[in-house]
């Protein structure tokens, strides 16, 4: 190669940025895009990557950069019907400059973003995306089969039920089976959400009953775990065939339970990195880390959840996250960050694992 060659300019690599999605973590999307946006402009990003806009309504129409920079810009997600009359949900197509792209980097939370359905649109583009691809997506999304896929491998879980919505229309049985298997309280969950969405914890059978009503409203499947005394603790995953799990954190929280206001208000819970915990913890964490996400078939960036029994010292799988959160208070960048990469580096590597 001459020397001219060498020195010709490097064009930078469309990255599209994707977020909104027609999901109850909506929000959350849009606060985690505006982080990744800021850690694909910083430094050497800033000429590594030319970025384009798209947002996903909550009705799952795709708008282009003039509507997804704005909502990225205020912060807040506008009404669908101001963006356009309502004659039909769903995916109309893909908006001007989406065939340019040559990574995509999706910040979608929840069902329709996180859970293998976009990743099969990018798959059949045959463009290369950021995360997990469709098999690993899906069942890192679905808590069955994330259980089962853990149950598979012979991870360590906690008890828990599952549950078909369709079980409520006669719920006598059914109250007496999970009051019988699991004890209360107990946590009643969508099988199908993040973020907390949709999840409750019971202490009685009127509560149970509530809590499984409140779960079915998001999805006809639905598990229900025994309550546990334990500690919360996290662990970020980076790589590819070559996995890395980052220091351990740690969720504190004075509410009963990490629900959905605790997680995302500010002053309602704290962090703490590295978690408070022995080395063996730690060591034995990233490694269960490692092997839930093999598991489940995830690759890219992942989130792993624990419950941490302190009296008897054992780790327990809660979840998987294939696609957690880039808010300001979400533990997966910060994680890194506690662990020698900052979010210009991490959102880099990140697009070149893609």
């Amino acid at each position: 190669m001459s020397d001219e060659e060498n020195s010709a300019p490097h064009r930078p690599r469309e990255v599209g940025l994707v977020f909104g999605g027609a999901s109850g973590e909506h929000d959350v999307s849009i606060r985690s895009a505006a982080t990744v946006e800021r850690g694909l402009s910083s430094g050497h990003n800033g000429d590594r990557y030319r970025l384009r806009r798209f947002y996903i309504d909550r009705l799952g129409r795709w708008w282009g950069e003039e509507v997804a920079a704005a909502v990225l810009r205020s912060g807040v997600a506008p009404d669908p019907a101001s963006l356009a009359p309502v004659d039909r949900a769903g995916f109309r197509g893909l908006p001007d400059g989406a065939l340019a792209v040559e990574v995509w980097f999706p910040v979608l939370h929840g069902p329709h973003g996180e859970d293998g359905t976009v990743q099969g649109l990018f798959t059949l583009m045959q463009v290369p995306f950021v995360g997990s691809g469709v098999l690993g997506s899906a069942v890192g999304m679905d808590k069955l089969a994330m259980k089962a896929a853990f149950a598979a491998a012979g991870l360590p879980q906690g008890p828990y039920q599952a549950v078909e919505a369709l079980d409520l229309a006669d719920p006598g049985p059914l109250l007496e089976r999970l009051e019988r298997t699991l004890g209360l309280p107990c946590f009643v969950k969508p099988a199908n959400m993040g973020s907390s969405v949709g999840i409750s914890k019971a202490s009685d059978r009127q509560e149970l009953l509530a809590g499984l009503q409140l779960a079915a409203e998001h999805d006809p499947r639905l598990i229900v775990e025994r309550g546990l005394q334990v500690r919360e603790l996290e662990c970020a995953v980076l790589g590819g065939r070559q996995l890395e799990a980052s220091v351990l954190g740690e969720i504190v929280f004075d509410a009963d339970w990490y629900d959905y206001e605790t997680k995302y208000t500010a002053g309602l819970s704290r962090t703490v990195i590295p978690a408070e915990v022995p080395a063996a913890v730690q060591d034995e964490a990233r490694r269960l880390a490692i092997e839930a996400v093999r598991a489940v078939g995830a690759s890219g960036l992942s989130r792993v959840d624990f419950f941490y029994e302190e009296a008897s010292g054992r780790l327990l799988l809660n979840e998987i996250n294939t696609l957690p959160g880039f808010t300001n208070q979400s533990m997966y960048p910060m994680l890194w960050a506690a662990s020698g990469v900052p979010l210009d580096d991490l959102v880099h590597r990140l697009v070149e694992l893609a």
